[in-house]
């Protein structure tokens, strides 16, 4: 499992990032803008928002405040919902523990039944600065949920095996498969790749 950063490292190192560029999912427009002259176009992505909900401290926790100048790990948790798979959850902890010494890398789980962030938090064994349970009014949840593009059911239950990778600039970078243990490998590579984009980024400035 500590390979996966290395192997990422090694990989942009040899053939440069150029050969792996993270993709940026749902592009909202497209803007125009000139240039020494020329009309360029530019494709303006999807950012989100960040929703005021109460975390395992007892206090609202803005999701930007959280992830601060790095990266996040989100993902849903409907604790009480018929035939949700507790893999996603598992997977989450395995983030936790790869990245527990790297302030970059956070990771937040909104609850939209059946636990409160206090009694997720203790059963998941969440690190305190580290993993954020937050949880919420059902109308914040569902535009939270709409947020992330996903869709709304009959019963208004919010599920999704799915977890996303959220850069520093609100966007989604990665999208995730939570029940299958490949698109979990695939997921820590990319935050693998981000960090050192990252890196090189902030070293360039």
């Amino acid at each position: 499992m500590l390979l996966v950063p290395v192997l990422a490292f090694l990989f942009l190192k040899s053939f440069g990032t150029n050969h792996y560029a993270l993709p940026t999912f749902f592009p909202e427009r497209v803007d125009s803008t000139q240039v020494g002259g020329k009309w360029q176009r530019d494709t303006v992505y999807h950012h989100l928002s960040s929703f005021g909900l109460v975390s395992q401290s007892g206090h609202p926790e803005a999701v930007t405040e959280i992830a601060g100048s790095g990266l996040y790990v989100a993902g849903f948790l409907c604790a009480n919902c018929p035939g949700a798979s507790p893999e996603p959850i598992a997977q989450l902890a395995r983030v936790q523990e790869l990245y527990r010494q790297d302030p970059q890398v956070k990771l937040v789980t909104y609850l939209t039944a059946g636990i409160t962030p206090e009694k997720a938090a203790e059963q998941y064994g969440a690190i305190a600065g580290k993993w954020w349970f937050l949880a919420g009014d059902s109308t914040v949840l569902r535009r939270v949920a709409d947020d992330y593009h996903l869709p709304a059911v009959k019963n208004s239950t919010i599920q999704t095996p799915n977890l996303f990778l959220i850069d520093r600039e609100q966007q989604i970078r990665g999208i995730y498969d939570g029940t299958k243990h490949k698109e979990i490998d695939r997921l820590l590579t990319e935050i693998g790749v981000l960090l050192y984009i990252y890196e090189h980024d902030d070293a360039g400035r």
